[in-house]
């Protein structure tokens, strides 16, 4: 019994999101190790390793950003289509106070980051620090433990939903290079078909995936960053379940009893009634369960595990040598350290104020305004969306290197500055 009780315990500890957040941190401390060593140049040539064959062959950090990232992007869809459908999204009231505070957390930042860059080439670099690394927001918020309500936790994800929502439109609409049509409408027939096949009550994950692959394939030829090919993948897959919760109790219950007609049962083995009562309870449960849940608890552990601490590996690295304090200084440095430091903190405390004083929103239930503080903190966190949209903003490395360092530096204060406010007693 005692072992029982510690495996649950490793496996609670285990799904929680301080797990994904520690092996991040981990990748990331690696990775900065690696490129402040003489590793640095052969793990470099390693990430430029051509892999694929004919049209589809890319550099293994290009198959990274553009591949495994798409994966990413599926599941911020699906958790966005789940905040739309059912969660802190689905009314316009319940969605105003966290969508308003996230624009005043993309809005705030750009404008900073804009106004330290602007005549400059490196402008266009003003998408960096609008986005918040979920995974490292929650992950601190969670270590707050009992200091913060649960409240505050529904909070942060659907302003980090909101927030992903616009990064994504920042991506397509402004970091998009010359779109190849032709491309673009192969990836539309694949996306047609998934809409019918939700319209025509089809529930296989496989389905949705497979032909996912073929509108991700479109987009990667088309032009168009290939992650935004997840997220409408996403927005496609069904988010209602085969039958209601009422049916799939009373069915249970005679399918348990079923069940329980064969105990006891003196074998190892199940009697044969039993293991098709199984088959039939297998059965029933996937017709109560959305194929949108399903997809997104499956892939969670991949995100978690693998997906993001590879990117973050490979992504994270930037020389630090004896004239670091120098190389900061730069307009990109300070522009998105600044950005995400103080022009998230600024917005979204801001926004959420206006919105409370002007009787449009309220504070989530049992929060204060320390809790706000704390979450505005938070969002400063950058990182993983952040790394990504840098690289997509400039082709220069030098810029590219120039705003890990603001990223760097920013999710640091911020993270540390927010779980020192969230952790404090009233």
């Amino acid at each position: 019994m005692a072992k029982l009780i510690n495996l649950e315990v490793f496996q609670r500890f285990f799904k929680s999101g301080q797990v994904g957040g520690f092996l991040l941190l981990l990748c990331v401390a690696i990775s900065l190790l690696i490129a402040n060593t003489a590793s640095k140049d052969s793990f470099e040539a390693f990430l430029q390793i051509n892999l694929g064959y004919g049209a589809i062959n890319y550099s293994i950090i290009a198959w990274i950003n553009d591949a495994l990232m798409a994966i990413f992007f599926l599941l911020v869809g699906l958790e966005i289509k789940r905040e739309l459908v059912e969660g802190e999204l689905s009314s316009v009231k319940s969605a105003a106070l966290p969508v308003i505070a996230a624009l005043g957390g993309m809005l705030v930042p750009a404008l900073i980051y804009f106004l330290f860059n602007v005549g400059t080439e490196t402008v266009s670099g003003w998408g960096i620090p609008m986005a918040t690394d979920i995974a490292f927001a929650l992950a601190l918020l969670s270590m707050a433990g009992k200091h913060v309500p649960t409240s505050v936790k529904v909070f942060l994800s659907a302003l980090a939903v909101a927030d992903d929502l616009g990064a994504v439109l920042v991506i397509a609409f402004f970091y998009t290079a010359e779109v190849n049509f032709g491309a673009l409408g192969i990836a539309a027939v694949f996306l047609a078909v998934l809409i019918a096949g939700n319209r025509l009550g089809i529930r296989s994950s496989m389905f949705y995936l497979l032909l996912g692959i073929g509108v991700w394939i479109g987009f990667l030829l088309s032009g168009v960053h290939a992650t935004i090919a997840g997220v409408l993948v996403a927005f496609t897959i069904p988010a209602v379940t085969k039958i209601d919760e009422v049916i799939y109790s009373s069915n249970l219950k005679k399918l348990t009893y079923e069940f329980e007609k064969e105990i006891p049962n003196n074998s190892s083995l199940t009697t044969p009634a039993q293991h098709q009562t199984i088959q039939h309870i297998k059965t029933l449960s996937m017709a109560a369960e959305t194929p949108l849940q399903k997809i997104e608890h499956a892939l969670h552990p991949w995100v978690a595990f693998v997906i993001m601490p590879v990117f973050a590996l490979a992504n994270s690295g930037i020389v630090i040598g004896a004239d670091f304090l120098t190389s900061i200084i730069n307009p990109v440095s300070i522009g998105v350290t600044a950005g995400l430091v103080v022009g998230k903190f600024v917005g979204i405390l801001l926004f959420t104020w206006l919105m409370v004083k002007t009787g449009a929103g309220a504070l989530p239930e049992g929060a204060n305004w320390r809790h706000i503080t704390g979450v505005a903190l938070l969002g400063g966190i950058g990182f993983t969306m952040s790394l990504f949209i840098s690289g997509l903003a400039f082709n220069n490395p030098v810029f590219v290197d120039q705003a890990k360092y603001g990223i760097l530096i920013a999710s640091i204060v911020a993270g540390v500055m927010g779980s020192l406010v969230l952790r404090k007693r009233t």
